[in-house]
């Protein structure tokens, strides 16, 4: 199934009129945001000319995410996922530019990857689930909690360190006019309604307030900068 470039989410960086079609995702990890990875190898990573191309090389097993081979050539990719091609020695991580879009950047840290919690379930034997943000789900005790975040090795899914999501933690903002900005969590406003609650983040000495759903932390109140390579 394709979907028309024009109508593609913000957060691809590709012409737009150019061609008309574009590949659309398939269901997956991630929401509608996310790349297609035909697209990735073929538009950003410049990896095949066509699509025709880039299909075979995903189909041969090439090109994995987060660790996995990924053979189907519409799956998903999106923030902070690392894209590895072993037989180039090249590895990536999906990350925002300066206007919210995806891009990929080279990294070294190609064996962890940052996740935000979700949401926590109790599942058969009273054992904690934590749901992720991109889909993943993991057991794990109940010091974790929900606007947490975890980094993880790649790809056993092994819990590396423990990120609180609180004042003047390191965020990055995932949403919205800001999306992309990292900054401090200056504060964090519980809205007694259905609307979202509200942070405010302090950026280079200027602030602003967001909506707690686009609000990822990516490092401690000690840290000077993110805990993985963000290309900050």
């Amino acid at each position: 199934m394709h979907q028309k470039r024009l109508s593609a989410p913000k957060t691809y960086k590709i012409p737009r009129k150019v061609k008309k079609w574009i590949v659309k995702p398939s269901p997956g990890p991630h929401d509608k945001t996310a790349i297609p990875l035909l697209v990735l190898v073929r538009d950003y990573l410049k990896l095949a000319d066509t699509g025709r191309e880039a299909r075979r090389i995903i189909a041969v097993g090439h090109i994995l995410v987060d660790g996995i081979a990924r053979k189907d050539y519409k799956f998903p990719v999106g923030l902070f996922d690392v894209v590895s091609i072993p037989k180039m020695d090249l590895n990536y991580r999906i990350v925002f530019d300066e206007k919210g879009r995806y891009v990929p950047i080279e990294v070294e840290d190609y064996d962890k990857k940052l996740y935000r919690i979700n949401n926590k379930t109790m599942v058969k034997g009273g054992k904690i689930q934590l749901n992720l943000f991109d889909g993943t789900n993991i057991l794990a005790t109940n010091e974790y909690k929900t606007k947490d975040s975890i980094v993880m090795k790649i790809p056993e899914k092994e819990i590396l360190q423990h990120l609180k999501f609180e004042e003047g933690a390191l965020v990055m903002v995932t949403g919205g006019t800001h999306a992309g900005e990292i900054g401090r969590l200056k504060s964090y406003k519980v809205v007694r309604s259905s609307s979202p609650n509200l942070v405010t983040i302090e950026v280079e000495g200027r602030e602003y307030t967001t909506i707690e759903d686009y609000v990822f932390v990516v490092g401690s109140k000690e840290d000077k900068k993110p805990v993985i390579d963000l290309g900050v």
